[in-house]
């Protein structure tokens, strides 16, 4: 109640404000902590891991942006610890590691391909659980014990984005939470530049863009001389998404330059992590559409869309079909009800095979900029053979 009140009057407001104090639940708190201390910061990551799947109330809720205030200010200030040795139950070796490298990898295919809600991207959390939290608590050096927190943060990071993808907000912002705290606890800047650009994205996605430019612009700043160009690349288009939603199409094309840039500077054999791989020019342009749609700049979206072209739809459906979405509402910008159509229809169909409350929002954008050809036929069929076609997918 506290937080919900910070965001209307926009200031911080206590429990003691409202008459509450001293009022805690520490199982809704849970996730949501960032500790200083390393050591505190995994036993908090393991308890929500361990608790998130029994407590059902914590994967609902709406997106609250005051719970990133504590969580960004700390990375900010501080964004790695130095990493040590461990001495626990169990041994864990570079073999370990890769198999939780190999099981993020295969989230983001599922996710990608399938849509968060579906079985195989989200029994990956399980993964968190049974694997990964065991592991933080064995015995490895401290060189293992780097690449083990980075591979669990990209694995909680995962979880948190396919969260997100069907609407369980709050889950989402504690799995992200927690996989800014690993990257930060195993000294590793670069991972956690390309979590906090993440979270901005959800938090411009969830209707706060003007706090995701912050967020996106710290995760640049932090990872200047530390991440790789593909990751400032990532947090420099956050910022341009950002920005789009903000209708600031100066600083938004600006944002946009600066991405494809540093995606051109990168040398073969340089230092360009694998787990980013998939962020390339032609997901660049499919973003582009979107914010130039944003921008109410159809001409800029359909050039865009044209490099874009080039992403499968058979390895990223749900982008293809957002992208289709997007480019509907570009056209009826133009008032160009045909094409307008013509790529609802392809955005349904790509769609139907994903399980993403998400991209369903698309398809709803798309149906409002429709209203004023509502007393037409066809746009009338096309809204209920869209809703019928997605009411399995949500």
């Amino acid at each position: 109640m506290a937080a919900a009140l910070a965001e209307r009057v926009g200031r911080r407001v206590s429990e003691a404000d409202i008459g509450m104090d001293g009022v805690h639940d520490p199982v809704a708190a849970m996730g949501l902590d960032f500790p200083r201390d390393p050591t505190t910061a995994v036993r908090g990551a393991v308890t929500y891991w361990r608790n998130v799947q029994r407590r059902h109330f914590l994967t609902t809720g709406g997106f609250a942006v005051s719970a990133y205030a504590t969580p960004v200010t700390r990375w900010l200030a501080v964004p790695s610890t130095a990493p040590t040795a461990h001495r626990g139950t169990r041994h864990v070796g570079q073999s370990d590691v890769e198999e939780l490298w190999a099981a993020a990898e295969d989230a983001r295919l599922q996710d990608s391909r399938f849509g968060g809600g579906h079985w195989k991207s989200s029994s990956v959390s399980q993964c968190l659980t049974h694997q990964a939290a065991p592991l933080l608590n064995g015995t490895y050096t401290e060189a293992v014990g780097r690449e083990l927190f980075s591979a669990t943060a990209e694995l909680s990071r995962v979880v948190g984005w396919s969260a997100f993808d069907v609407g369980q907000h709050h889950a989402a912002q504690r799995y992200f939470i927690q996989a800014l705290a690993m990257a930060r606890a195993g000294g590793d800047v670069q991972a956690g530049s390309y979590i906090l650009a993440t979270m901005a994205l959800q938090t411009c996605l969830g209707g706060y863009p003007d706090q995701a430019v912050d967020m996106a612009q710290g995760a640049s700043e932090r990872g200047k001389g530390v991440a790789a160009p593909r990751v400032l690349a990532f947090a420099k288009l956050a910022e341009a998404r950002a920005h789009g939603r903000l209708g600031d199409a100066a600083a938004a094309s600006s944002a946009l330059r600066q991405s494809e840039t540093l995606l051109e500077t990168i040398q073969p054999g340089g230092n360009d992590p694998d787990w980013l791989a998939y962020f390339t020019h032609e997901r660049i342009s499919a973003d582009a559409t979107e914010i130039y749609r944003d921008l109410r700049n159809p001409r800029a979206a359909f050039v865009w869309n044209q490099q874009a072209d080039a992403m499968p739809a058979g390895r990223y459906t749900r982008a293809v079909g957002i992208r289709y979405a997007v480019l509907g509402t570009a056209h009826l910008q133009q008032r160009d009800l045909d094409q307008g159509l013509a790529m609802g229809h392809q955005a349904v169909k790509v769609l139907g095979r994903v399980r993403s409350s998400r991209a369903c929002g698309y398809i709803s954008d798309f149906v409002g900029a429709l209203g004023e050809w509502k007393a037409e036929p066809r746009v009338a069929d096309f809204i209920h053979h869209a809703r019928s076609e997605l009411a399995a997918t949500t």
